[in-house]
Parts: C-alpha cells; structure tokens; sequence
C-alpha cells in the first residue's frame, strides 16, 4: 500500500524517521511517498502546500503526516486547516488513554474526542479592522465598537457538518464497544449555533437506542474532567471547543507527546500527531516520537492491520513499564532515535 508521507517542519522530520523505523520492523507492505509541506516548501514552491502534496493525498486516500509551523498573527494560514477543508476530512479523531507506567492523576482515562473539522471559527471568516465589512457589520447591528478598532470573526454552525460529525461520533462508539457519548457546547448563550448542534445531536441520537447520551457545557465540561476524566467516553465537539479540550485530555494523559491524531473524510484520511512542530528543538533529537508513531499505530488500524497496530501499542506499553528509553517529557534522558529503535526492538522480539 502507499501511503503519502509528509515529514512536516520543525521536530517533523525527526519523529517521522523514529516513525519509520518502528513501522520497518513490523514487516508489512507500506510504500512511502514523501511530499512536502510548510516552511521548507514555500522556499521551493512558493507556497506552504503545494499542490502536488494534495494530489498525492487524493490520489494515495492516506497519508501520514509530521507536524508543520503556523504563524501565530501573521504569515499564511494554517496548512492543517487548509489540507482538513480541502480534502472535506471532517473528522478529527483524537483518542487520549493513558499507558501503565506514568506518574498520573488519574491513571485509567481512555476518552475519545470527536472534533468537528471545517467549520466554526476555523472556518477563516475574518474581517480586519478598519475593512468596510467591518463598518458595515458594526452598523448594521448597532453595535457599540469603533471600526478602526475592532476586528471581527464569524461562528458558522450548519445542520450538514453537525450531522456528519455527530454521525460519525456515534458510529465510532458502536464500532469500538464504547458505551457513551457526550455532546459539547456552549448553547446556553450561543443559542443559534451551538443550540443547533446540540438539537441536532438529540436528534440523531435516537438512532443509537444502544448508546447512552449526553450534554456538557463546554466550561462544565472542562472542570469535570479535571476532577472525574473517568466519567467521559467519547466527546463530539465543535471544532474550537475540540482543539482545546483535546489538548486537556492530552494534559490528563502524560501530554502532547502522547497525543495521536487523525483526520478522517468519507475516503480519504490523515493521521498526525496532535502537537505542534516545536521550532526550538528542530535538529535536537531529544524530542517524544510517541504521538508521531501512535498516530501511525491508527492508521494501521485505519487500513485493517490490527494485529500490526496491537503490536505497536504494546510495544509502546513495554518501553514506559521498563523506564529505561523515555525522553526528557517522560523523566528519561533518551533520543528520539533512541526511543524509535527500542520500540522497533520490542516488536521484532514479540
């Protein structure tokens, strides 16, 4: 099978060679075709996604793909962004569990978030300040802001992305046994947005007689899992309140170093760590592949190699038990290399 492989920016390029190397020892038919993206890409392309990386992705229905640098304020916007809109991957799959082994709080967590992946705020509808849609939308609603002074984002909520992402939230959990889904919103004041996703996830809820449902607050929620994580199953989210809560369960479990990811459309899906490219330590090799090689864990499972993708679980499992092979985030002082090889040694030992 061949998957496009996006090594990404910053820390990318090295978690996705430890990646590689656990992947290698389990013996299975992957071909790689590396493609570029990000800040490497614009020096070449002129752009941070050129477009030859998409059709690779359209054409392979799979990829794997490192973390890549956005701006913060200025400069392009998002390639995830970009890449989640542009191929409809309207799913984003976060799993949070915690491994035996780690000094945790809370050491049984095995929650699930569901994060709507197109719209909301991140939908990039954005008006700059001192813009005439700017003006015309502070007159029109009578509001009490200076134009030259007020920049303004809309929140787009539609009964088509709710539908497909509470959908697949319910799908999910009957597919994997889980027992529970929870809907995540802030309707009590966003009454025509969120109240429409959550009547949406009443609605669709009762095709699932099986599952038990409920609603949280987003603000509610975030207290509850700091104090009973254990109570939570699968989350569906809006696409912001998703973003955040994902990286609070990755909080709960050992952190973003621990944190898969995957975005997943109707055919096409995208499997990533959850954390960003960490500039800072690019070239280093000192920083946590786990995240990196247990999104590849779920792109196997994605794919049907289950029994490939239990190894790598396990293997990780094994590696935080004995202690000896964790990076610094972990409390070890060893390599990202390092960490890549003694996986891939526990699973050529098993």
């Amino acid at each position: 099978m061949k998957i496009t492989l996006i090594p990404g920016d910053g820390i990318g390029p090295e978690i996705t060679q430890a990646t590689k190397i656990v992947l290698k020892a389990l013996n299975i038919p992957l071909e790689f075709e590396e493609m570029p993206a990000g800040e490497s890409a614009i020096k070449e392309f002129g752009t941070p996604i050129p477009e030859k990386t998409v059709e690779s992705i359209k054409k392979n229905r799979i990829a794997l793909k490192g973390p890549i640098t956005t701006p913060v304020g200025h400069g392009f916007r998002s390639v995830n962004v970009h890449i989640r809109k542009t191929l409809n991957l309207y799913a984003c799959l976060r799993p949070c569990k915690s491994f035996k082994g780690l000094n945790l709080p809370f050491p049984d967590i095995d929650i699930v978030v569901v994060r709507e992946n197109t719209e909301d705020l991140y939908a990039g509808v954005e008006f700059q300040k001192g813009t005439s849609q700017v003006k015309k939308i502070i007159e029109d609603f009578s509001l009490n802001y200076s134009p030259e002074e007020t920049g303004i984002s809309l929140k787009i909520i539609s009964e088509k992305a709710s539908h497909k992402i509470i959908k697949f939230a319910f799908e999910y959990a009957r597919k994997n046994k889980r027992k529970k889904v929870t809907c995540v919103h802030k309707a009590n004041i966003m009454k025509f947005t969120d109240g429409l996703f959550l009547d949406i996830f009443r609605k669709e809820s009762k095709n699932y007689p099986d599952i038990e449902t409920e609603d949280r607050i987003v603000d509610n929620l975030s207290m509850q899992l700091v104090k009973k994580p254990e109570q939570f199953d699968v989350l569906v989210l809006p696409n912001l309140y998703g973003d955040i809560i994902s990286d609070l369960c990755a909080g709960l479990v050992g952190g973003l170093g621990l944190a898969p990811g995957a975005n997943i459309g109707d055919d096409i899906a995208v499997f990533e760590p959850t954390h960003g490219s960490a500039p800072k330590h690019a070239g280093k090799n000192r920083i946590n592949p786990l995240s990196m090689i247990l999104s590849a864990k779920m792109l196997l499972e994605y794919i049907g190699e289950n029994k490939s993708a239990r190894k790598i679980e396990d293997a990780v499992q094994k590696l935080i038990l004995e202690g000896k092979t964790l990076t610094y985030d972990l409390g070890g002082s060893a390599s990202t290399t390092e960490v890549g090889e003694k996986i891939a040694s526990f699973i050529r030992s098993s």
